[in-house]
């Protein structure tokens, strides 16, 4: 099935940036895998955020927020849209759920940064 994820975003909340971002967080957080096999939402939001860091560093929030994405939910909800249309694929177990509160942007992307890097809050 081929789908025009250009077209698909317009009609979702969420901006075309958002859909291409989490299908390249997915590619590196199955490149970080000790073995190939299926990505469960919780490994998928934990990849997501490590490789939002390394994108964007503090400015991650901001970026994320400008696509629409403003919680870890909304994660799921573009993931799960991507399974709807044929692009991914989940098993029984996956559910949105599993994206549902794994942590807090402005604390994970903000506050955490800024004490990881404390030359940078100078």
């Amino acid at each position: 099935m081929s789908l025009d994820l250009q077209e698909f975003a317009r009609s979702r909340p969420f901006e075309l940036e958002a859909y291409e971002f989490v299908m390249r967080a997915l590619d590196f957080t199955i490149q970080n895998l000790d073995e190939t096999r299926h990505v469960s939402g919780q490994e998928l939001v934990d990849g997501i955020r490590e490789f939002a860091k390394g994108e964007f560093g503090p400015m991650a929030k901001h970026v994320l927020n400008t696509w629409g994405v403003r919680n870890t939910r909304d994660f799921g909800e573009i993931v799960f849209d991507l399974v709807a249309q044929g692009v991914l694929r989940k098993t029984e177990d996956d559910q949105i759920e599993d994206f549902e509160n794994r942590f807090r942007f402005e604390v994970v992307f903000e506050r955490d940064y800024y004490e990881d890097h404390p030359v940078l809050n100078d």
